[in-house]
């Protein structure tokens, strides 16, 4: 039998006990149903809070090769716009020369096609110039290959620099269409920046789509790791919700036990009256 003392209230120490374990567990569970987080820091969960903050510097990785990706497709994109175009305009040089491939065509005539070939082959020039996103301009002269990030392991995929479409156009520049025999020369000159642009087109296009390729699979790698952080440190509020009416309810049961436990002294001292 325990024994009845006012110097020490054993019953009371237990119940204080309980009550401060109650309140320890229900801080506990409040902080998971805010933060939705079962592991918010290396307390509650060492192995699993380190594991954590490894995929969540992966993620910051995902997003900047993300970025990289973004800026890479963006070079190429506006470098495939700038040949599309130029191959659209080579259609047209070619129609000149065609007419003025025309021994029927009055000095005149030839002259005004002159101007209009010389006009369509400054345009060129022009769409190459333009086609920069970023200080990068695939198609400049002695434009380099550019290097896109393709993964955290700092691997890159290549858009090769297409500089030879302005050699291209170098070529097209000294050509002339004043007499039906030049513009037979400037016929073949265009039939080959024709083949030459066709190509470039190929290898740009081919380029852009494997960087499209890398995009989607570091979407994927992101998406995983995403889930898989939230398998590791998300906490199920369902269950979180229903320990926390559980432990509320002990917690209002732990203060009348305390209560009553504290209440043995004044018990006690009805004995003496």
């Amino acid at each position: 039998m325990a024994n009845n003392s006012i110097n020490t209230n054993v019953q009371a120490l237990v119940a204080l006990q309980y009550l401060n374990a109650t309140n320890r567990d229900l801080d506990k569970v409040q902080d998971r149903v805010s933060t939705g987080l079962r592991v918010n820091t290396a307390i509650d969960d060492a192995s699993s809070f380190a594991i954590a903050q490894g995929l969540r510097a992966d993620l910051k990785g995902y997003a900047a090769v993300s970025q990289g990706i973004a800026n890479g497709k963006g070079v190429g994109t506006i470098a495939l716009s700038g040949l599309t175009s130029i191959s659209d305009l080579l259609g047209d040089l070619q129609q000149k020369v065609t007419e003025g491939m025309n021994a029927a065509n009055t000095t005149s005539q030839q002259q005004i096609l002159q101007s209009d070939f010389a006009s369509l082959v400054a345009q060129i020039n022009i769409f190459i110039s333009n086609a920069t996103y970023n200080g990068r301009n695939l198609l400049s002269s002695g434009a380099p290959n550019v290097g896109v990030i393709a993964n955290i392991d700092g691997t890159t995929v290549v858009i090769r620099g297409v500089s030879q479409v302005t050699q291209s156009a170098t070529i097209l520049a000294a050509q002339a269409i004043s007499t039906t025999s030049n513009a037979l020369v400037a016929l073949t000159r265009i039939n080959e920046a024709r083949a030459t642009v066709a190509t470039l087109l190929g290898n740009v296009g081919a380029d852009i789509r494997t960087i499209n390729f890398q995009d989607t699979f570091v979407g994927l790698l992101d998406d995983a790791t995403t889930t898989g952080l939230g398998d590791i440190v998300d906490a199920d509020l369902a269950i979180e919700s229903a320990r926390l009416q559980a432990l509320q309810v002990k917690q209002q049961l732990g203060v009348q036990t305390l209560n009553i436990a504290n209440s043995r002294p004044e018990i006690l001292g009805q004995l003496f009256r």
